[in-house]
């Protein structure tokens, strides 16, 4: 599949954590960004959110779907299951949802196309390329104690 960027037309499946909840869609994208908001760090319990703009009636979705309203007429869509957050919607934006990035089933395939509200950005993500890189965690966790050999 082609990168999604640049309001492509597309056709795009995702999903959340356990499976629980699936979609699809297949229309342009309106947006592909990086939000840097307070509102969005706090919701996902992250430094940043990557999301997807679609057309409501263009995305198809499986399952049960709880949702948070986090100011009002804005929600938030997530999986009752496992708790994967799966969409931002707002009476602000009555003509797309903004599906999460990563759930999409191929998330190496998004390509956002510009960062929004840069001033709430996180200082420590600057330091990112500055610091040490594992591929896994690069110690036990706490308390962990290995394995006697046999």
């Amino acid at each position: 599949m082609r990168p999604v960027g640049r309001k492509t037309m597309a056709f795009l499946t995702g999903r959340c954590m356990c499976a629980a909840v699936t979609w699809a869609y297949s229309g342009d994208t309106t947006r592909n960004l990086v939000c840097n908001c307070a509102d969005c760090q706090r919701a996902t319990s992250a430094p940043l959110t990557a999301f997807l703009g679609m057309r409501p009636e263009q995305l198809s979705w499986s399952g049960d779907i709880r949702h948070y309203e986090s100011s009002p007429d804005t929600f938030r869509g997530f999986c009752p299951s496992c708790g994967t957050r799966l969409y931002f919607r707002s009476d602000r934006w009555p003509h797309e949802i903004h599906v999460h990035a990563a759930t999409m089933t191929n998330p190496d395939d998004y390509q956002p196309d510009a960062q929004v509200f840069l001033p709430s950005r996180v200082k420590w993500l600057d330091r990112l390329p500055t610091i040490p890189t594992h591929d896994g965690f690069q110690q036990q966790p706490s308390g962990h104690q290995p394995a006697e050999p046999r």
